[in-house]
C-alpha cells in the first residue's frame, strides 16, 4: 500500500491436496549428519506424505546462478565465516550508517526530518487517542500507530528520534539474528546477504519503519519453515501483525505448503489481524480514515509510470509537471490519471497471476514459502503507482530469507537487487534535485533502478513458475 515519506513515506506498495508423490523435494535444508540415512531423518511436514524427491527442472540447475562455485565467488565470505565476523561487520556498517544520519548532509540531506517531525507529530496525536485526522499524509494501516508509539517507552532516557533509531537498530538486530540461525551448522548466505546489502541504502534504513516490517516478514517466514504446527501458527501471527503494519508482509503466506500448514498459519493471521484491529479501534478513534486517502494516490515520480512520464517529458513529448501531493513529488498533466489506472489494472493482473500460480503449483521445496513471498512482493512493487527507496528494505530482506535455503531458486534475484538497491541510493538522497527536475542524470538513474526491479520480477515470476509448475524434464 502507499504511504507517504518525507518525501518518501510511500509505500504503496493456501488446501489439502496433494501433488503427485514424484513432485515432492525435501523440506529440510539441513545436510544429513554423517552416518546417516536420509530415511532416517524426521518425516516432513504433518501434511505431505512421505515420497521419494524429484529432480529440479532442468532449466534452473543447468543455470550457472546454481552452481556452488559461483554462489562462493559471489557472496565472498558468506557461507562459512564465523559468528563473530558477521558480528563485526553489522556493527562497522551500522556505525557508518549512524555517522551518515547524524551528519544528514548527503545529496539533498533531511531523510532523518521523516522521524523528527512527522513520526513525532504523529506520536503527539496518538498520545491523544487518535489516528491522524484528517492528515493525508497518513496512509498506514493502523498497525504502524504500535510502532510510531514504540519510541515513547524508551523517551525518559532518550528523545524520540534517538529511541526511533535504537528500536530500528534491533529490529536490524534481530533479522541478522534469525537469519544466522536458520542454519545452526554454519552461516547462511542470507545472513551475510542483509548486513552487507541494507547499507547500500545508506542511512535511509534508520529513518523509515520499514526495517521494522521486515523483521515481521523475515522471522514470520522463518517460522514457517519449522515442522511443528506451532512454528506454523507462529508465523501466521507474525504475518498477521506485519499486515496490519504495512500490509505487504501478508505476502509470506502466499507459498505455504497446501493443507494443515496453510490453515495453520492463514487462520493464526487473520485471527491476529482482526484481534489488533479490533483492539486498535476500541481504544482510538478514525483507526481506518486511512483507506479513503489511498485512492486520491497519483504517480510517484520514482515508479515505472513516472519513469516513462519522465522520459516523455525528457524528449518533450509530455507538458506535465511535478507537485508535492500526499507527501511524495507526484507528475501532474494529461494522462497521468489514465496511467494511475492502467497501473491499477497491472496490480491486478499481478495478483491474478500469483492466484493461478498458487492453483498450478504442484511442487513445494523447504524454499518454496521464501521464494513465493519474493516474487509476490517484486511483482506488487513494479505494478504499484509508488515505489519509494525504502521498498528495497523489503526486497534485500526477503531475498536474503531465500538464501537461507540451498534449494532457492532466487539467487539470480538477490544479485539483481543489489545495484538496485545502491541506484535506489543514487536517486535517493544523492541526486534527488537531479530526479525531481529530469535532468538526464536524474533521468538514467531511475531508469536503470528500475529496468532492474522489472527485470528481477519478471526472473522472479519465471523461476517461481518453472520450479514448482513446468513439467520436470527427464
Amino acid at each position: 500500500m502507499t504511504t507517504p515519506d518525507h518525501p518518501h513515506a510511500s509505500d504503496h506498495p493456501h488446501a489439502s491436496g496433494h501433488a503427485p508423490a514424484s513432485g515432492h523435494a525435501p523440506a529440510s535444508d539441513r545436510p544429513h549428519a554423517p552416518g546417516r540415512s536420509p530415511a532416517h531423518d524426521p518425516p516432513h511436514a504433518a501434511d505431505r506424505p512421505p515420497s521419494p524427491a524429484s529432480p529440479a527442472p532442468t532449466s534452473l540447475t543447468r543455470s550457472p546462478f546454481e552452481s556452488d562455485t559461483f554462489t562462493s565467488a559471489t557472496f565472498v565470505t558468506v557461507g562459512r565465516g564465523p559468528a563473530l565476523a558477521l558480528a563485526a561487520v553489522w556493527l562497522v556498517t551500522r556505525l557508518g550508517m549512524l555517522v551518515l544520519l547524524a551528519s544528514d548532509s548527503l545529496g539533498i540531506g533531511g531523510v532523518g526530518q521523516e522521524v523528527q517531525l512527522l513520526y513525532r507529530y504523529w506520536y503527539g496525536q496518538f498520545a491523544d487517542g487518535t489516528f491522524p485526522p484528517a492528515d493525508p499524509t497518513w496512509q498506514y494501516p493502523p498497525g504502524a500507530g504500535l510502532v510510531i508509539m514504540a519510541p515513547g517507552l524508551l523517551t525518559p532516557w532518550l528523545g524520540y528520534a534517538q529511541a526511533f533509531v535504537v528500536l530500528t537498530l534491533l529490529a536490524d538486530a534481530a533479522v541478522t539474528l534469525g537469519l544466522a540461525l536458520a542454519d545452526r551448522s554454519r552461516l547462511t548466505h542470507g545472513a551475510w546477504y542483509w548486513v552487507c546489502a541494507l547499507p547500500l541504502l545508506l542511512h535511509l534504513p534508520l529513518a523509515r519503519y520499514d526495517v521494522q516490517a521486515t523483521a515481521l516478514a523475515v522471522l514470520a517466514l522463518l517460522a514457517l519453515k519449522g515442522r511443528s504446527p506451532a512454528a506454523h501458527r507462529l508465523g501466521g501471527v507474525l504475518a498477521g501483525l506485519g499486515a496490519m503494519v504495512k500490509v505487504w508482509p501478508a505476502l509470506a503466506l502466499i507459498g505455504t505448503p497446501r493443507g494443515r500448514t496453510t490453515r495453520e498459519a492463514w487462520t493464526a493471521a487473520a485471527v491476529t489481524a482482526a484481534t489488533l484491529l479490533a483492539v486498535l479501534a476500541l481504544f482510538f478513534s478514525d483507526s481506518l480514515g486511512f483507506l479513503h486517502r489511498q485512492g486520491a494516490r497519483g504517480i510517484q515520480i520514482e515508479s515505472l509510470g513516472g519513469t516513462a512520464l519522465a522520459l516523455g517529458r525528457a524528449a518533450g513529448l509530455w507538458p506535465g509537471t511535478v507537485e508535492i501531493r500526499y507527501g511524495a513529488y507526484e507528475y501532474v498533466g494529461p494522462y497521468v490519471s489514465t496511467l494511475g489506472h492502467l497501473f491499477l489494472l497491472f496490480t491486478v493482473a499481478a495478483l491474478l497471476w500469483l492466484v493461478l500460480w498458487r492453483l498450478r503449483a504442484r511442487r513445494w521445496t523447504a524454499a518454496t514459502p521464501l521464494d513465493a513471498a519474493l516474487a509476490a512482493t517484486l511483482l506488487l512493487t513494479v505494478t504499484s503507482r509508488v515505489i519509494s527507496p525504502q521498498y528495497l528494505i523489503w526486497l534485500l530482506g526477503l531475498a536474503a530469507v531465500c538464501l537461507t535455503s540451498r534449494r532457492t531458486v532466487m539467487r539470480p534475484v538477490a544479485l539483481l537487487l543489489l545495484p538496485a538497491a545502491a541506484l535506489s541510493s543514487l536517486a535517493y538522497p544523492v541526486l534527488y534535485a537531479d530526479v525531481v527536475t529530469g535532468t538526464p542524470a536524474g533521468v538514467a538513474v531511475l531508469v536503470l533502478r528500475n529496468a532492474l526491479l522489472l527485470a528481477a520480477a519478471a526472473v522472479a515470476a519465471r523461476r517461481l513458475w518453472t520450479a514448482t509448475v513446468s513439467p520436470v524434464r527427464a
